[in-house]
């Protein structure tokens, strides 16, 4: 579509935007006389604080910023780490790292944090057993949940539980995982566990278990509202393109 036309189509939204919402009638003269400055002025003064109230909108202001400027996070969370290193500061910046698929050395910053009285926490203890499943210290990865569990003894998290069920499954214990695979389909909310303990069943020859799974997986989300499918969107269209291939 040629800019001219964007430009106009852009024009046009906000001005419409500004009657809808009962906004002063000078942004129609700016928007309209300025065509670009005029857009953009609108957009970042009046458009996008309202965003930023919202969910939503705050999700689609992250994307926005991550777009324009992709390492922002991670660079604040750098420069916060230098000028003191704290355990929030080392804890922000692994969780960026993270993101960012850098599991080693986000380990390394979380393994730090646990040291006096942060030893036994159960949230970094969590996020530390989580770096370690990533870079493949799955038995690592088991001990420090184990630990976690003795220390925390009335400590949930499903995210956690699921992360121990697939740490049994890449040692090889099938059995234990299966067993905290059926608790998990049990109570969480979430498809990402029934979704992994079908490809579990498929690898070990359940074809049919699987598909047990993964269809009632889909058919649980197709009933949900749209911000269910739109939080598990990434573990519906997996599921739904396992099913095909396995009809």
């Amino acid at each position: 579509m040629p800019i001219f036309i964007l430009g106009i189509l852009i024009q046009v939204a906000f001005v419409i935007h500004v009657v809808k919402t009962g906004r002063s009638t000078t942004w129609i003269w700016i928007i309209v006389m300025l065509p670009l400055a005029g857009s953009i002025a609108y957009f970042l003064l009046e458009v996008l604080p309202n965003l930023s109230r919202s969910r939503t909108g705050r999700s689609a202001t992250k994307k926005i910023v991550n777009t324009l400027n992709p390492n922002k996070s991670i660079n604040q969370a750098t420069d916060n780490f230098e000028v003191a290193d704290t355990v929030d500061n080392s804890m922000r910046l692994a969780d960026e790292l993270m993101t960012k698929g850098m599991f080693k050395e986000a380990l390394e910053l979380y393994q730090r944090c646990l040291k006096g009285i942060h030893k036994t926490d159960p949230y970094i203890m969590s996020r530390c057993a989580r770096a370690q499943f990533e870079t493949g210290d799955y038995n690592g990865s088991k001990k420090m949940l184990d630990g976690l569990i003795e220390a925390n003894p009335d400590f949930k998290d499903a995210d956690c539980h699921l992360l121990y069920a697939r740490s049994l499954e890449k040692l090889g214990d099938t059995d234990g995982a299966t067993k905290e695979y059926e608790v998990l389909v049990d109570y969480t909310t979430s498809p990402e566990s029934a979704y992994h303990y079908a490809m579990m069943s498929r690898e070990l020859g359940q074809s049919q278990k699987a598909k047990e799974l993964l269809s009632i997986l889909v058919k649980k989300s197709a009933t949900q509202g749209k911000h269910y499918q739109s939080l598990h969107g990434e573990w519906i269209k997996k599921s739904k393109n396992t099913l095909k291939e396995l009809v």
